[in-house]
């Protein structure tokens, strides 16, 4: 028996792991953890029986337990740390978003437990610190990620020094092919139409900015150990490679399928091995027919670009990078500030920080930095109205 704890289970990663594992007997999930869902949370416990939660929103979690449901209420980060280290955990799934992911992860890798991460501010910005004490502790990080989990299965079984180049795949998001000029004026409406992919709203935004991209150069950096510019990326416009390696004698290995966030959920969760999934999608190349790639346009998409550039400049500039997007989507979405205004704001902070750029920080200077970038963006921009 495998007892797992989901950190952020009500979200669409959380959700969907819970589906990939409802028919194994062999997993029993002894722990669940949200933000503030509390009525999903309650039918999630009524359904699953875990031994705790915890509910970060402290008045939430107080909430909570007026349904008088026989079951441990935490809250806060401590109740985040507390519910990923308890004895009665094997593995944690950590999908909640932002940096609040960081504390708990690092706790449950100093406890021996599992780790399949879905969090990535949590290698963007501590990656430094993440990956070596997963070595330290002996613990491998299972990225749930289609493209990153496609690099691990396509890096499987070769030698690391024979790597020749990451090839990390992109849709395009809904403005592919699109140049700057086209751009001006499309409304959070245009940019929240993903062509291929079901996702939550930020994250669709960093789609169509292509700022998802320069985050996931990041994260492979230090997941795979390889330098970033060993990390190109392609645009897969039917979203059916979802990404590559290419070794010295000039051989591609990839991973192809459906766009369906179930397969790296399950390949994290049961990797050598494969999980069976429900026949309702499966990927006939016959159909498809064809398959077509392109470089990115990245004076277009210059969130992109940014994002190489934070990971050249590495240390502390990768949590600006990430904090000041979080903000200028933010503002995008509240129709503050124009849609290619949200990478001039990112370069902008960016710019702010270059000269202090604190070359190993700490977890603590981490937190200082994503709160100065998000206040930078607030208060300082000359581009936000």
């Amino acid at each position: 028996m495998r007892n797992l704890v989901i950190l952020g289970s009500t979200g669409s990663i959380g959700t969907q792991t819970i589906d990939v594992i409802k028919d194994d007997p062999e997993i029993k999930v002894t722990g669940l953890a949200v933000y503030g869902s509390v009525d999903k949370l309650k039918e999630q416990v009524e359904k699953l029986h875990p031994e705790a939660v915890c509910i970060y929103d402290e008045k939430k979690a107080e909430a909570f337990k007026a349904f008088g449901l026989p079951v441990k209420v935490l809250s806060g980060m401590d109740g985040l740390i507390e519910i990923a280290t308890m004895d009665s955990c094997d593995e944690v799934v950590v999908s909640v978003v932002g940096m609040i992911g960081t504390r708990p992860t690092i706790a449950a890798l100093k406890a021996k437990k599992r780790v399949a991460l879905a969090n990535k501010e949590t290698l963007v910005c501590a990656g430094h610190i993440i990956m070596p004490l997963a070595s330290e502790c002996g613990i491998e990080i299972k990225p749930i990620d289609s493209e990153h989990s496609a690099i691990w299965q396509s890096l499987t079984g070769e030698p690391h020094n024979r790597i020749e180049k990451i090839l990390l795949t992109a849709s395009g998001g809904p403005f592919r092919g699109k140049k700057r000029e086209e751009l001006r004026g499309k409304t959070k409406e245009d940019a929240l139409k993903h062509p291929n992919w079901a996702m939550g709203r930020k994250i669709t935004i960093d789609s169509s900015t292509m700022v998802n991209k320069g985050l996931e150069v990041l994260e492979a950096h230090w997941l795979f150990d390889v330098p970033v510019d060993m990390i190109k990326v392609v645009v897969q416009p039917q979203s059916i490679v979802h990404s590559a390696v290419q070794y010295v004698d000039g051989s591609v290995k990839a991973q192809l399928g459906l766009p369906d966030m179930r397969i790296p959920i399950e390949y994290a969760l049961y990797a050598p091995d494969r999980h069976p999934l429900p026949e309702d999608r499966r990927l006939d190349l016959a159909e498809l027919a064809k398959l077509t790639f392109e470089d990115p346009d990245m004076e277009t998409f210059k969130g992109l670009a940014l994002g190489y550039r934070a990971g050249r400049l590495g240390g502390s500039m990768p949590t600006v990078y990430n904090a000041a997007n979080e903000e200028a989507v933010a503002m995008f979405l509240e129709d503050r500030i124009d849609f290619l205004e949200i990478a001039d704001v990112i370069e902008e902070a960016m710019d702010a920080h270059e000269k202090d750029i604190i070359p190993s920080p700490t977890l603590e200077e981490i937190l200082s930095i994503e709160e100065w970038a998000r206040n930078y963006v607030k208060t300082n921009s000359k581009i936000v109205r």
